[in-house]
């Protein structure tokens, strides 16, 4: 029986924070077992917001480190850089002109967040039609299932429409994909902000944890984490978001479950539960560094072209179907 098809990838801009770690990268490793498992990385999403000159190629390193470091075994999924494989630009302007709507991309909430307050004329038309981008990447390869958190759930939606729009238009091409939400994990808050989605973009540093933060970074920052005043080790997301957090942190560094960790500290207060914390924190990010400084780039280069040799095929093969269909 034939494995479904999992698809997803993390832009190159900046270095992971630990919320991207725990939201995305770990649910995608037990998923390589269930699925044939792609995982790209998506440079050209990240020129939408390029800022410095050249620095893209060593992010791109960086990232495939960090899927590798994670977990992510090059030997059960294809790894490759979206800028290798043309076809996702080329089934991009296609879907542009043949799918896609102005009202779609109006309404895409991530653009409209971003474009709040700012002098439209000034934004990329990059920037406006990534979704559409983020569409073909998952089209291309035929994707059964994408793994996601919640604020993706509008691009995998329109995904799914511009799919069923060509379809409909041109007779069964593309498959429609599904999203996987992780019940657990999926939106890691703000450590000193705990009703926001922890953000690199923060006004703060110790809104988030890089994974690249030195262990003793990522333990401070626990400690100075929000909390409340109640002292009770328990979650309740809407009354003790703080503490509610840091147990969704702990439970998922550790595979214990929330419940296992209430009992351990039932009536032992937050000191204790914050400084095992921090301590569980720095071993991992110790861990996970050196885990991914025992990749060369010439190891990353090497995995990333057998990723994009694997991947290849598939991409020719379905942008031949759709160039037909359309009468290219």
């Amino acid at each position: 029986m034939n494995k479904k098809r999992i698809f997803s990838g993390v832009q190159p801009t900046g270095n992971l924070h630990i919320g991207n770690y725990l939201g995305a990268l770990s649910q995608w490793v037990p998923l390589q077992d269930e699925y044939e498992s792609i995982f790209c990385i998506v440079d050209y999403h990240a020129i939408t917001s390029l800022n410095k000159k050249n620095s893209l190629k060593n992010s791109v390193i960086e990232m495939a480190k960090n899927y590798l470091a994670a977990g992510i075994n090059p030997k059960k999924s294809i790894i490759f850089t979206q800028s290798a494989i043309k076809e996702h630009v080329e089934l991009t302007w296609i879907l542009n002109c043949v799918s896609a709507r102005m009202s779609d991309l109006e309404n895409m909430t991530q653009y409209k967040d971003k474009a709040d307050g700012k002098n439209k004329e000034n934004i990329s038309v990059g920037l406006f039609d990534y979704p559409v981008l983020m569409a073909a990447d998952i089209l291309l390869y035929d994707t059964d299932v994408v793994p996601v958190g919640h604020d993706q759930l509008q691009h995998i939606e329109l995904a799914r429409d511009l799919a069923k729009r060509f379809n409909y238009q041109y007779g069964e091409t593309f498959k429609i994909p599904t999203a996987l939400i992780r019940k657990q994990g999926a939106r890691i808050m703000g450590l000193d902000d705990p009703t926001k989605k922890m953000s690199k973009s923060a006004a703060s540093a110790n809104n988030w944890i890089a994974l690249n933060d030195s262990p003793e970074i990522g333990a401070k920052k626990i400690m100075k984490a929000a909390t409340d005043s109640e002292a009770i080790v328990k979650l309740d997301v809407d009354k003790k978001p703080g503490i509610s957090n840091l147990l969704t942190i702990y439970s998922l560094l550790t595979a214990k479950t929330v419940k296992d960790v209430e009992k351990q500290y039932a009536g032992r207060g937050y000191g204790d539960f914050k400084k095992d914390l921090a301590q569980i924190t720095a071993d991992f990010l110790s861990d996970f560094q050196k885990k991914a400084n025992a990749f060369s780039e010439t190891d990353i280069k090497e995995i990333m072209r057998s990723g994009a040799e694997k991947i290849k095929p598939l991409a020719e093969e379905k942008i031949k179907r759709v160039k037909l269909k359309i009468g290219l």
